[in-house]
């Protein structure tokens, strides 16, 4: 609070809004650890249901469950899609019959699954770009800061006839202080944003996967043979 008192007008807004980034990067995190931690592990037990039950039907019933998980809202859209394509007159569809061809077939099932991985991509990435913008520009506001009040202290210099380090040190550290709390906001930021990527590729692989071994059992039990 001393150096921040003791900083000039721009200084300060500088680092104003460098507080503001690393509060908003912190918040974010938090909740994105959340958020991926959650989806990872409700993957994991609507897998371990999902192969266990191997009833289309009763695992509809239950997806209330996984509320969290991607691969959930995945197989949602895919029944609900392969529900919409069985031929009129079939009771059971989890009985091996036919998918009506009329309006596209298992193409259809494959696009709702697409939708539904791009949904869930851009839900896990949602507020990821903060973090980016935030590691990659605050280090240069932190530095502009640092050289306006550097200027700041040379013009003092000038006007006081004085370069003794008594004179030249404070200003010189209110400088600097600009550029570590740039730092500070940038690191965290960046380190959260490259985790974050890391466990959504993840998520992504584990989507791709399960779309595909859906698509597979639908054309096994389901396609026109």
């Amino acid at each position: 609070m001393v150096f921040f008192a003791g900083t000039g007008l721009v200084v300060k807004l500088v680092l104003i809004l460098l507080i503001y980034f690393s509060v908003v990067s912190w918040a974010i995190i938090f909740y994105k650890l959340l958020q991926v931690y959650r989806a990872n592990k409700e993957s994991e037990r609507f897998l371990e249901f999902f192969w266990k039950t191997k009833r289309f039907d009763t695992i509809s019933t239950q997806l209330d469950r996984f509320p969290n998980s991607p691969l959930s809202l995945m197989f949602n859209e895919g029944y609900t899609e392969l529900k919409k394509l069985m031929e009129p007159g079939e009771p059971q569809i989890d009985d091996p019959t036919v998918i009506s061809t009329d309006v596209g077939g298992i193409d259809n099932i494959s696009r709702a699954l697409r939708r539904a991985t791009t949904s869930e991509i851009t839900r896990l990435e949602k507020y990821t770009t903060f973090l980016a913008t935030t590691g990659s520009t605050a280090p240069f506001i932190g530095l502009f800061g640092t050289v306006w009040g550097i200027m700041t202290a040379f013009k003092g210099i000038g006007e006081t006839g004085s370069a003794s380090l008594a004179v030249v040190a404070p200003g010189i550290a209110e400088a600097l202080i600009a550029t570590a709390i740039g730092l500070v906001a940038a690191i965290p930021a960046v380190m959260g944003y490259n985790h974050f990527q890391n466990k959504i590729r993840v998520v992504v692989a584990q989507m791709d996967n399960f779309s595909t071994e859906l698509l597979n059992i639908v054309q096994r039990s389901f396609g026109r043979k």
